[in-house]
Formats: C-alpha cells, sequence, structure tokens
C-alpha cells in the first residue's frame, strides 16, 4: 500500500511507535486477558511490541497521522510480492523472541501459557476463510487517548479505504471490545464472525 495523505513512519520512529502502541494498548482487553497482572503487563508490552515491530517494518506498511505520531495504522497488503521463506523465518524468530521476555518475567510460564492458548487471537488466522487474494489486513488501528477526538481516527481509517476501494481490495481488521463495532461499521465494515477460544474474551471478525 501507497499513500501521500499520510506520513510512512520509519525505523528512526521506533522508539515514538513502540511508545504509542504501549500506551493506547495498555488496557485493551486482548492484553488484559493475556497478561492480567497490570504492573507486568506495563513491563512486557515495550518488549513484545518490539518483537512485533521489528517483523512488521520488514513485511507490513506502518503510517501515521503526522511526524508526532499521534495515532498510526499498520496494513499488511496481501497483493504485494514477498519472498515466503523469509516471512515465515522472521515469523518464528520474533515468536521465540517474544517467549524469551515472556518466559524471563514470569518463571511459572503462567503468561507464556496464555499467549499459546491465545495464539489465534494474536495471528489474525482467521482470514485465511476470506475467499480472495485481493485483500489487506489492518493490523493495528490506534489514536493516542489525549488526541481522540481531534479526526486523526478518520484521517488514517478514511486514507486506507480509499486506496482498498481504488484498487478493489476487500479489508479486514479485528477487535476484542464490543463497544468497537459501531465505530468500524461506521467505516463500512460489517461482523464477519465472533471467535471464542480457551477464554472468555471474543474476537470480533470484521470485513469490508
Amino acid at each position: 500500500m501507497k499513500t501521500d495523505q499520510l506520513y510512512r513512519v520509519e525505523r528512526k520512529d521506533f522508539g515514538k511507535l513502540n511508545q504509542l502502541l504501549t500506551e493506547c494498548f495498555q488496557k485493551d482487553p486482548l492484553y488484559c486477558q493475556l497478561i492480567p497482572q497490570r504492573d507486568k503487563r506495563k513491563k512486557l508490552l515495550p518488549e513484545l511490541f518490539s518483537c512485533d515491530l521489528d517483523e512488521m517494518f520488514e513485511n507490513c506498511e506502518i503510517y501515521a497521522d503526522s511526524k508526532d505520531l499521534n495515532g498510526i495504522i499498520i496494513v499488511s497488503d496481501e497483493t504485494e510480492p514477498y519472498n515466503p521463506l523469509k516471512y515465515y523465518a522472521l515469523e518464528l524468530f520474533y515468536a521465540l523472541k517474544s517467549g524469551l521476555y515472556l518466559i524471563r518475567d514470569d518463571h511459572s510460564l503462567a503468561t507464556l501459557w496464555n499467549f499459546i492458548k491465545g495464539k489465534d487471537y494474536l495471528s489474525s488466522s482467521w482470514t485465511d476463510s476470506i475467499n480472495t487474494d485481493r485483500r489487506m489486513h489492518i493490523i493495528y488501528f490506534a489514536v493516542r487517548p489525549s488526541m481522540r477526538g481531534k479526526g486523526i481516527a478518520g484521517k488514517l481509517m478514511n486514507s486506507v479505504l480509499q486506496y482498498a476501494d481504488e484498487h478493489h481490495l476487500t479489508t479486514s481488521l479485528e477487535t476484542h471490545n464490543e463497544q468497537n463495532l459501531s465505530l468500524y461499521e461506521h467505516y463500512g465494515f460489517r461482523l464477519y464472525e465472533v471467535m471464542q477460544k480457551h477464554f472468555e474474551l471474543k474476537q470480533f471478525c470484521m470485513v469490508r
């Protein structure tokens, strides 16, 4: 995906991006389920996001509202060419790296076990059932809490959806907060399925 309406996040922005994700997802239902202890979650999230971002800078497009990074949207354009061997090797490497962080900070292995049970929530594997190769998946969509209500979310989402419409792409995303459904429906997404495995937590899978 390419757009000149948003700021393309670069590796030099890594620290600001990690900080933004940590701030935005501290209270996210998924991470509260996987890491129930608040202090442990506060410590682990920056380390886990650092692994995610290393992989995403290789395989995804990361855009922000501006150089200030008050809001971000991270997408995986499935129409872009990629090297499958490199993709899965990187995925395995960063999964192992994340696992080491989880073991180091919780010798009981309870947190690691939560992440193993929650792998389907984390992998977006449900998108394999969407019967088209012309699709794009929104991996992260977040706006800094103090900057919400200023039009940043609309700027990010509308730019991505404009690109998707121009290239005739199906767009997918998931949320673990039922209150977000009306927001995504406003952008034209419809509920595709509700996934629930091993936890009471529900994942709402949406497609546009």
